[in-house]
């Protein structure tokens, strides 16, 4: 197996350039592709974040992922649940289970770990398809980001499901019937594209959703107690403006404008950017995760540009 590192930004003014990031708390978000030489996998007590589909159908098979603190599936880590069950992720990182009989909502957890997620249990006879059906995806999604998409039809094994955006495979993370867990191919090029779901013999009608890759222009010189640096994110991909979230990683040793976490709404148009301010308040590095806020909406069949 092959490890393949993915995700979004974070600026480190101890370093000269910028790396990337999955989400507040993960520095790389690295993925076991199958077939390829196998590197060493994370240890099961570096295991920080439970991905886990939004939604399952009772009595249904859905797949749940862990990844480390630098984004790395993780193998042999045992997520609870509130109802008492326990699964223990494979040699890829991930874990199929059943989902309960009876509708409501379970909360999933990481021993030792704050925090759970939910999960809302839906009946099997209110989530029944004859095909595979898309209802809602993001509008803008982030290239190196994960995103979801929810419908019906969805197979609950992630593998069986074949996902392609703009004919490329995409990456299955989290599933279920009516909720898929994605990262675009590691290939994808910005921009408008098309997605196209298949599990089994069916396949969903082609629909539209545009990615974009962030690109971050700071000064990455040392940062002095009570100095301003403004951070430049250029948005490639789209015209149309955008919404970002900042968070500060290390808010003893700098402030972000707004808060520990702070949004943004790109200018839109050619140069279309979003801008943050930090404040330092002692010497160290400090550290800023940038990422886009995806916003759901209703799908659009997807129309090729006649030549």
């Amino acid at each position: 197996m092959k490890l393949c590192c993915r995700g979004f930004f974070f600026y480190n003014s101890s370093m000269p350039c910028v790396r990337n990031v999955i989400s507040a708390v993960i520095l790389l978000n690295v993925l076991v592709l199958p077939g390829a030489v196998a590197q060493r996998a994370p240890a099961a007590t570096a295991a920080r974040i439970l991905l886990l589909p939004r939604q399952v159908v009772a009595g249904d098979r859905a797949t749940l992922a862990v990844l480390d603190v630098n984004g790395r599936l993780t193998p042999g880590v045992e997520v609870h649940f509130s109802n008492g069950e326990k699964y223990k992720t494979d040699a890829t990182g991930r874990a199929r289970f059943v989902a309960p009989l009876n509708p409501g909502v379970i909360f999933g957890s990481l021993p030792r770990r704050a925090g759970k997620i939910a999960v809302t249990i839906l009946p099997a006879a209110e989530t029944s398809a004859p095909s595979v059906q898309i209802v809602r995806a993001p509008k803008v999604a982030s290239i190196s980001d994960r995103f979801e998409i929810s419908g019906a039809g969805f197979c609950g094994d992630a593998d069986a499901n074949h996902v392609t955006i703009a004919g490329n495979d995409a990456i299955v993370v989290a599933s279920s019937p009516v909720s898929l867990v994605l990262l675009a191919p590691l290939e994808q090029e910005p921009g408008p594209a098309s997605v196209k779901v298949t599990c089994g013999q069916q396949s969903s009608p082609e629909f539209a959703i545009t990615l974009v890759s962030l690109e971050l222009k700071a000064d990455s010189s040392p940062l002095s107690p009570g100095e301003h640096r403004e951070l430049t994110v250029q948005i490639r991909g789209t015209a149309a403006p955008v919404t970002l979230e900042a968070r500060n990683l290390a808010p003893n040793v700098a402030t972000l404008t707004g808060g520990v976490s702070a949004h943004a709404i790109s200018s839109g148009g050619r140069e279309n950017q979003a801008r943050f301010e930090v404040t330092g308040k002692e010497r160290g590095s400090f550290l800023i995760s940038i990422h886009l806020v995806p916003t759901p909406a209703a799908v659009h069949p997807f129309v090729r540009a006649i030549p």
